[in-house]
């Protein structure tokens, strides 16, 4: 285990280490094609000398619109290596979540590929800006994007318009030295700024996470330790490297293990039965939506997946890979995009018994405090309350918000989530103390979305609200109130909200409620709690199925699911 204090924490040293470490080993297998370590840093040396090559110094924002692939990587660590700031796009964002966080972020560089399935980034974003379509590589003048000064694109034949291809942006590396890079390597420090995450919060816009480089390889060091990882184990992640999930503990744990990560650009259920069967993987980091998509593959039962051993037992797929008995699972575990994913944990291989205990306990160079949510008083062992947090894995703060914005006076963070410490010290979470959904790992803001329907016209009220769901965790359901006079089809909202929102923040189903079936609080607003048990209720009644799962099938189940 790694000391907080180690000045080795940071992403240029952090690869430097691993691959020396690793030298001649498989680090990555990618469509087919197999990566070593010696590859991976070959591959981040020359993005970097690149980025030189083209202006990039320490602190210059480098926006990532890629999903897991090789150049990910090497733009991850190349920045790192830099003392540059990542700022990933997520690749379901819309065009105008795309722009917001290009222009927030202050990205000054935007590495893309050009599509990737049904999604067109290149011809999008150059649709949006003329400014780009027309502009001069390396010169652009863009006001929606006040701060882009240079676009490169994967697979692209030849620059188009403003937008490089990628070999002309390689080639900036031409008299840009490996020794240059080490120098400015060498100037990083692990308390610099590495990486900005968008991620929903309670207000309408994504919240900017800015993250040290110290905490990124400080947590990826952590994970070997807490997931059990060794140098012999393959990893296959459906977690894309776009969230701190991919980042820290797929990515960052895989390659702080020494052992060999398995990635695609877009989870393919049906190729990833054939990766799992093929590479004889090990280890298998996926949400529980897409571990039910593997388990539900025609033919599962003739496919070989024994090595399947680093497993929650509760997964579908527990059972064809020959699991028979509950000796593995991350669940006692507690994080959040603020802390870099967890920061409470019991290593995976603990007794059954304890991780269906608690949470965990605090990570080392982590404290937590249960406080009153309205007085903000601590509560003493036993006491539940509001869950906040500080140490050496959270957050330096939200990007272009005031420290206060972010952290009480004793510098903790509130999450906003309920909990209790028992008198072990181990952490016990209750649930979302905020209206904020957690819907197939990510975090989704109802307000986003209820400001998105304010645009739609003939609606007087769009609420969103999360109802339980075995797989997804909560499925959100659009709650609609027409105005007086007017009718309203499901479908129209959807194709609106298609446009406006990214895939996973769209409601699963709409339903339509008069004004009059509403609970209302004493100025007004909408009532959520009784609205989320009408939309409950009027699931169950109707049978309404939503990823797999038919309402009213099962109630008691799905019930006690929701409460664990």
């Amino acid at each position: 285990m790694h000391a907080a204090s180690d000045p080795r924490l940071t992403l240029g040293r952090f690869l430097r280490d691993v691959c020396e470490a690793q030298r001649g080993r498989r680090a990555l297998v990618f469509e087919g094609r197999e990566l070593g370590y010696d590859e991976v840093e070959a591959q981040s040396l020359a993005l970097a000398r690149a980025m030189l090559g083209a202006g990039v110094v320490k602190g210059s924002r480098v926006a990532l619109c890629m999903g897991n692939r090789p150049e990910w990587i090497a733009a991850c660590f190349a920045a790192g290596m830099l003392g540059a700031v990542l700022v990933p796009v997520n690749t379901f964002a819309t065009r105008a979540e795309r722009d917001y966080v290009l222009r927030h972020g202050d990205a000054s560089l935007l590495l893309l590929q050009r599509e990737l399935r049904s999604q067109h980034f290149l011809s999008e974003l150059c649709a949006d800006h003329p400014e780009i379509a027309g502009g001069v590589p390396g010169r652009l003048r863009c006001a929606a994007l006040p701060q882009l000064r240079r676009v490169a694109c994967l697979d692209l034949a030849a620059p188009q318009g403003g937008v490089e291809a990628w070999p002309d942006f390689l080639a900036h590396a031409s008299d840009v030295p490996a020794a240059l890079v080490a120098a400015c390597c060498d100037e990083v420090e692990p308390a610099e700024d590495a990486l900005i995450v968008y991620t929903s919060g309670s207000t309408a816009e994504p919240k900017a996470v800015l993250h040290t480089q110290r905490t990124l390889a400080l947590q990826a060091r952590r994970y070997v330790d807490f997931l059990r990882l060794e140098r012999d184990d393959v990893i296959f992640t459906t977690y894309p490297f776009f969230w701190t999930a991919g980042i820290a503990m797929s990515l960052g744990g895989s390659f702080a293990a020494g052992a060999t990560l398995v990635v695609q650009q877009a989870f393919d259920p049906a190729e990833g039965i054939a990766l799992i069967e093929r590479l004889r993987v090990s280890v298998l980091h996926a949400w529980p939506h897409q571990q039910r998509a593997l388990a539900e593959q025609p033919g599962l039962a003739g496919r070989d997946l024994r090595a399947l051993r680093k497993l929650d037992f509760s997964s579908p797929l527990a059972r064809q890979a020959g699991i028979r008995e509950d000796r593995y699972g991350y669940g006692a575990s507690y994080g959040l995009s603020e802390t870099c994913t967890f920061a409470t944990a019991l290593p995976a291989d603990a007794p059954a018994a304890a991780r269906r205990e608690s949470h965990g306990v605090p990570n080392p160079g982590m404290e937590f405090r249960i406080l009153d949510p309205e007085s903000g008083e601590a509560l003493p062992p036993g006491r539940p309350g509001e869950i906040a947090l500080r140490g050496v894995a959270l957050m330096r703060g939200y990007h272009k918000l005031p420290r206060e914005a972010a952290f009480d006076a004793d510098g903790f963070f509130r999450t906003r989530d309920g909990g209790w410490l028992d008198a072990e010290g181990r952490l016990h979470w209750t649930g979302r103390l905020s209206n904020l959904l957690k819907t197939g790992g990510a975090n989704v803001s109802p307000l986003e979305i209820e400001r998105v329907l304010e645009k739609f016209p003939g609606l007087k009220a769009g609420v969103a609200v999360g109802v339980p769901h075995p797989t997804l965790g909560e499925a959100i359901v659009l709650c609609a109130v027409p105005q007086d006079g007017v009718s309203l089809a499901a479908e129209p909202l959807q194709a609106f909200l298609r446009e406006q929102l990214a895939a996973y923040k769209r409601p699963r189903a709409v339903l339509f409620f008069s004004a009059a079936e509403l609970s209302y609080t004493a100025n007004q607003k909408i009532q959520v709690g009784p609205l989320r048990e009408l939309a409950a209720a009027r699931l169950a009644r109707d049978g309404v199925v939503i990823e797999g799962h038919r309402y009213g099938a099962q109630p008691d189940a799905l019930a006690a699911r929701s409460r664990a």
